[in-house]
């Protein structure tokens, strides 16, 4: 078969999708500039999808400065509670959903209709509720991702379409202090209340227009002409990816044992759990950023920008990422400069010194990209087992978000020393076992 690479015309019929060869490499090179072109206009609507999640999951940590907790009477350790229960549903629905989604094949449908459940759900503020209702979108949007793209482009799409984290935690900071500044006692509502209501419209608004712009799979997407859908499958094929799979044979189950038999799924899994837990000052950030000692609108908005430099970060890691086909040393050197945050914070009060420290606190999020891209390209040749492994490890993971929610009371305190502890020893442990993991790929590939 030949390679888009090949300088020569190959008179050939590609088997598995009647794609002509017999046509100069040039126009096969411009078919997939332009196919790939029509593909990330449309998966960029994964970013705002993932920006309104988070900006939904994460709106309590703003409300959290406008008066929530006195108003429902949260005492204790009640805040936590109410930040970590939304797990509880997420954990129990991550592999059904993830295996609903490769068994229906149809991920412009199930992701909307996601997005419309948890967008009323917000409204009404059943916190418990969200979780179920989140649970299918995020191993669904990085399995739908990974369906689509070759290894070597899988990192900056990921980053793409996960940088709405960076996103959702800079602008819903800036659209949470309009909200909380402007909409006090309208209508009789807190503002806090407020914040439910808008951003949950929202985000049932744009859930409706996404039924009409996110594809399915290579082999089921209606909105491509034969030709590019050959040229999907073939590229992904080329680049090991299975065709069986690609072409639907492969079932849900059998990528059930082979991801629950496979004991590089839960080493991933468990080392993804301590990383979440050295990431849980995300539900806390407004938080730590108020120890500087403004007031409620100026924290807010001093949330963004740190948010906006792990954004740019992410996506200067994720370009040089891909071009050198290196994970692990990006998640190394963004691990590295987050226990540096975290040092410099324990250390001082410091305005100044504090606040660049949130900066690189913020960028940790490049490391959690960097596992989802090494996970999609560890399992790439069994989509099947992969669409199992990125919810399973996803769902194990969110246990470190359950217990590092308990990581910062109050009565520790501005300086939130023990909780900066926490976070180092947890991410120190994720950077050994994703170490020790990097080197036995390593020598496995040098085997072969």
């Amino acid at each position: 078969m030949a390679t888009p690479s090949d300088s020569t015309a190959v008179d050939t019929i590609d088997p598995i999708n009647d794609l002509p060869k017999d046509v100069p490499c040039h126009a096969r090179d411009d078919l997939e500039k332009r196919l790939l072109r029509k593909l990330d206009l449309r998966m960029s609507i994964l970013l705002i999808l993932f920006a309104l999640n988070l900006i939904d999951r994460t709106n309590i940590s703003n409300a959290r400065l406008q008066g929530f907790e006195n108003d429902l009477h949260l005492h204790g350790q009640q805040y936590a509670t109410t930040l970590s229960i939304l797990f509880v549903g997420y954990i129990i629905m991550q592999l059904p959903g993830n295996m609903f989604l490769h068994w229906l094949e149809r991920p412009s449908v199930i992701i909307p209709c996601c997005m419309l459940v948890w967008g009323a759900i917000s409204i009404v503020v059943a916190r418990f509720f969200l979780g179920f209702a989140e649970a299918p979108f995020f191993p669904g949007m990085i399995f739908l991702v990974s369906k689509w793209y070759k290894r070597d482009e899988l990192a900056l799409r990921i980053a793409l379409v996960t940088c709405g984290s960076g996103l959702s935690s800079a602008f819903g900071s800036l659209l949470a202090s309009a909200i909380l500044h402007g909409m006090q006692d309208k209508l009789g509502q807190a503002a806090w209340r407020w914040l439910f209501y808008i951003e949950g419209g929202v985000t049932i608004l744009v859930a409706i227009c996404a039924m009409f712009i996110l594809p399915d799979f290579p082999h089921n997407t209606r909105w491509m002409t034969p030709e590019e859908r050959a040229l999907a499958i073939s590229r992904l094929v080329e680049d090991g990816y299975s065709e069986a799979d690609e072409l639907g044979k492969q079932t849900t189950m059998q990528g059930v044992r082979d991801a629950v038999s496979d004991w590089k799924v839960w080493w991933f899994s468990v080392a993804t759990m301590f990383q979440l837990v050295g990431q849980s000052f995300f539900g806390y950030f407004p938080t730590l950023c108020a120890t500087l000692g403004y007031d409620t609108t100026v924290t807010l908005l001093l949330c963004a920008p740190p948010w906006v430099f792990a954004t740019i970060v992410g996506f200067a890691f994720a370009w040089y990422s891909d071009k050198k086909q290196k994970r692990y040393i990006f998640f190394f050197i963004s691990n590295a400069f987050g226990v540096l945050a975290f040092t410099v914070s324990a250390i001082t009060m410091n305005k100044v010194a504090r606040y660049i420290s949130l900066f690189l606190m913020a960028q940790i999020l490049i490391g959690y990209l960097m596992v989802l891209v090494w996970i999609s390209n560890t399992f790439a040749r069994e989509p099947a087992k992969r669409a199992v492994a990125i919810a399973l490890m996803n769902a194990v993971a969110q246990i470190g978000t359950i217990v590092g929610s308990y990581a910062w009371p109050l009565n520790w305190g501005p300086t939130y020393r023990y909780s900066y502890a926490i976070c180092i020893a947890a991410l120190g442990v994720s950077t050994g076992m994703f170490g020790g993991m990097y080197v036995y790929l390593k020598r496995l590939n040098e085997q072969d």
